[in-house]
Parts: structure tokens; C-alpha cells; sequence
């Protein structure tokens, strides 16, 4: 059986160094101009890019560039020469939605290979077929497609290299395309049966100003009253984040027995320990897949770990039902394990020098994340910077040192709770 890549995102050299640690086959950014992460995006220049991509291809991995938006006419005065000294760093491929931009490049860089992102909707092999007779080499599929609709399209198209989302965020737009109908009274408009749900009365309501600007709360007071939907707005358009995250890694042997060519992680604006907790989730179950073992279902509690809005399956087993979806509530919680620091070094003593994210105190349970596989243990005691017996480590901003086995650096410290919390017996 075919191995399928694992993709992950990068929204900065740390994120994108944490992916290849942690078992990821290649990474894929974007400048914010061109692509629909505008914000918490390190890679804003060439020379960010180049170190990327000569990190990735020094180690035998790809480095995918987006530049997926739709432009209205102004940016396509500019787009080729700022696409120039991209090209030149010789990414694996570009990630792009907007025919116009696609044959441009294709104009000017014929040689470069172009993947079809996920927002230009393709539903259907015939879409598929049409993007390869164009020289695409890649096409993202929709996520509103079943697992069934998948597994034709790769029937269909056999020599087409094929790539889904299998873990992240989902909007209600999936796919680029109003989906409000088909949530709210289970008639979709990409088949021609809209409600029209996006002329109904709805309300904003103002809701906590995080760091990266307002956010406001979405209510649709004449059927839905109090259900708060969060949204929030880029330079690039609006964000309606209301359903639960994408968790697929329960269909994992399905999409590998099928033939999928490549996995995706969403999240570049996410943190280098969610990419190390889903890289090396997911490698795990493309691996297990391709040896024929079954899943492992602490995979599942691993994932429970991240700080998560709840998880469903999308639309690989089709039409779920309203329950699995969030509108209640927008924020991540994590009912597992809280991400609390980062291992930065071992000083003479061995005692490991951590970098606080979150509160953590001793005699917590604590696990280690790290490539060479994770261990859980309970912390017996803590030194500030003056190397004073403390018992707390109150938050981010901090340094703390505590004892940890040898080989750790670089990487994550996450505080069990609940069942997870409780030593062995």
C-alpha cells in the first residue's frame, strides 16, 4: 500500500521545523498578499521563504507556497513580479484557486507545478479532469466530500494526484462556498436548494478583543435566539468559526486504501505544539494504515489533548447531524491536557530550562512531547531564574527550571487533567 504524505502547516520557520521533527513529509506557507492567512504569518518576505524552503529540501522534504486568493484587478498589476523572486527560490509547488493567477503562472513559469487549493470547490471528477488537461498536478478536494465520493473521483482519475483536509478549523464556508443553508435547514445551495439564509436578521454582538483585533458575536434572533456564532474579519473577508474541528484521523486506512496522495493539517496560524501533537499523531496512523494495524485509540485522547472546539468528522460519512456541530461555543478548550512550556536547554546540573506558556505547579503530572517518543511523569520540584525552590510557575513570560530526563530539547510540556492526571498505580 501506497504511503500518502503527510502535509502540515507552517506560519513560521518554528512551526515548520516542528512538522519535520515530528514526522511530516512537507510544510506549506504563504505570503500574506497572496494567500487567505494574512495574520500570524512569519514568511512576509523572499528571504523568510528561502530559508524555509532550503530548510525543507536539505532535508529531503517539499515546501508547498500558497497563493490562493481571488484577486480583483489591482493585484494582478503586481502579481508576477512579486511572484518572480518566489518562483526563483524553486518551491515544490504553488497552492492556487483563481484561474487568472493559475495561467498566468502558467504563462510565465510553465514548468512550475501548480496544486488546485480547496477554495476553488472541486466536488466532481469531471472538475478533476478539467484542472489536469490545464497542467494541474495537484487538486485539493472539497471538504464536503464523503469518503464514497472520494474514493470515485480517484477511480475516475487514477493518474490525477489527489489531496483532503483530514485534521483543523473548519469554517462554515468550507470550500469557499455558502454552506449556511445547508446547516441551518439541511438544503444545500451548491445543488441549487438555498434558504437564502444569509438575507435572515442577524444581530452582532460585541464580544472580548483578543490579540489580533475584535471579535464580534453572530445571532440569528428570529429562530435561533442566544445561539452566538464568534466571527471575525482579515484584510481578506469575514470568518464565520462556528462548527466543531475537523478530526479524521478515524478514516486514516480508508483514505489510504483508496489512494490519496497527500494528508492535510490546517493551521498556520496555530502554535509549533499543535503541529508537533497532530504530526505526530497522524504519521502514526499512516503508518499503522500502510503496515495493515488498526487504528490505535489513544491517537484519539492524544488529539483530545489539543485545545479544540469540539471534534467531527466533516462530511466524510455524510450529513451529519446538527449535534456535531458548535454554535455555542467559539473558543478551543481542552479537556485532556493544558500545553504549559517549552524545553529549551540543560544546564550543568541537568536540571532542563523551560520557556512557560501556561500556569503549572509541582506535583502536577506532566507529559513530554518530543520526537523520540512521550513520557509522563510528576513533577517533584521547580527553580526560578535566581534558582530558588518555587512551587509554582505562574504563566507565560516566565522561565522556570525543572528536573527531566536527559535528551528532551526541544520539546513541549503539556499538564495532564482529569483521568489523565492520575500517576499509575
Amino acid at each position: 500500500m501506497r504511503r500518502p504524505e503527510l502535509l502540515a502547516p507552517a506560519g513560521s520557520q518554528a512551526m515548520l521545523e516542528t512538522a519535520f521533527a515530528f514526522g511530516a513529509d512537507a510544510v506549506y506557507a504563504g505570503q500574506p498578499r497572496y494567500s487567505l492567512r494574512a495574520r500570524n504569518n512569519s514568511f512576509r518576505d523572499e528571504v523568510a521563504l528561502g530559508i524555509g524552503v532550503e530548510y525543507a529540501h536539505a532535508r529531503g522534504k517539499k515546501f508547498y507556497v500558497v497563493s490562493n486568493i481571488f484577486p480583483h484587478n489591482a493585484k494582478l498589476k503586481t502579481y508576477l513580479a512579486d511572484m518572480a523572486p518566489v518562483v526563483a527560490l524553486n518551491p515544490d509547488a504553488l497552492i492556487m484557486a483563481d484561474p487568472g493567477l493559475i495561467d498566468m503562472i502558467r504563462e510565465a513559469w510553465p514548468e512550475m507545478p501548480v496544486h488546485l487549493s480547496v477554495q476553488a470547490n472541486t466536488v466532481n471528477y469531471a472538475a478533476v479532469r478539467f484542472w489536469q488537461k490545464l497542467g494541474i498536478s495537484r487538486v485539493i478536494l472539497s471538504r464536503e466530500l464523503s469518503l464514497d465520493q472520494v474514493a470515485e473521483i480517484r477511480q475516475e482519475c487514477p493518474d490525477m494526484e489527489l489531496e483532503v483536509f483530514v485534521h483543523g478549523a473548519l469554517c462554515i464556508a468550507y470550500s469557499g462556498r455558502c454552506l449556511l443553508s445547508g446547516y441551518f435547514n439541511h438544503r444545500d445551495p451548491n445543488q441549487g436548494t438555498c434558504t437564502n439564509s444569509c438575507r435572515w436578521e442577524f444581530n452582532t454582538k460585541p464580544a472580548k478583543v483578543g490579540p489580533d483585533g475584535d471579535v464580534f458575536l453572530l445571532e440569528e434572533p428570529e429562530k435561533r435566539a442566544g445561539s452566538h456564532m464568534p466571527i471575525e474579519e482579515d484584510e481578506h473577508g469575514t470568518y464565520i468559526l462556528n462548527s466543531k474541528d475537523l478530526r479524521a484521523i478515524e478514516h486514516v486506512q480508508r483514505l489510504t486504501e483508496i489512494g490519496v496522495d497527500s494528508l492535510k493539517i490546517e493551521g498556520r496560524t496555530k502554535s509549533p505544539y499543535y503541529v508537533a501533537r497532530t504530526c505526530q499523531a497522524y504519521a502514526q496512523a499512516i503508518d499503522d494504515a500502510v503496515a495493515g494495524r488498526p487504528l490505535d485509540p489513544t491517537l484519539l485522547r492524544e488529539l483530545d489533548g489539543l485545545a479544540n472546539r469540539g471534534y467531527t468528522g466533516g462530511f466524510f460519512e455524510r450529513h451529519p447531524d446538527r449535534e456535531y456541530q458548535n454554535y455555542l461555543r467559539g473558543h478551543s478548550e481542552s479537556d485532556r491536557s493544558l500545553y504549559v512550556g517549552d524545553v529549551l536547554a540543560y544546564d550543568v546540573d541537568g536540571w532542563a530550562e523551560i520557556e512557560v506558556k501556561n500556569k503549572f505547579s509541582v506535583g502536577d503530572r506532566i507529559e513530554l512531547i518530543h520526537p523520540k517518543g512521550n513520557l509522563a511523569l510528576t513533577l517533584e520540584s521547580m527553580r526560578d531564574k535566581r534558582d530558588a525552590l518555587v512551587s509554582v510557575a505562574p504563566g507565560s513570560g516566565h522561565r522556570m527550571r525543572i528536573p527531566l530526563p536527559a535528551g528532551y530539547e526541544g520539546g513541549f510540556i503539556a499538564r495532564l487533567v482529569a483521568e489523565d492526571a492520575q500517576p499509575p498505580t
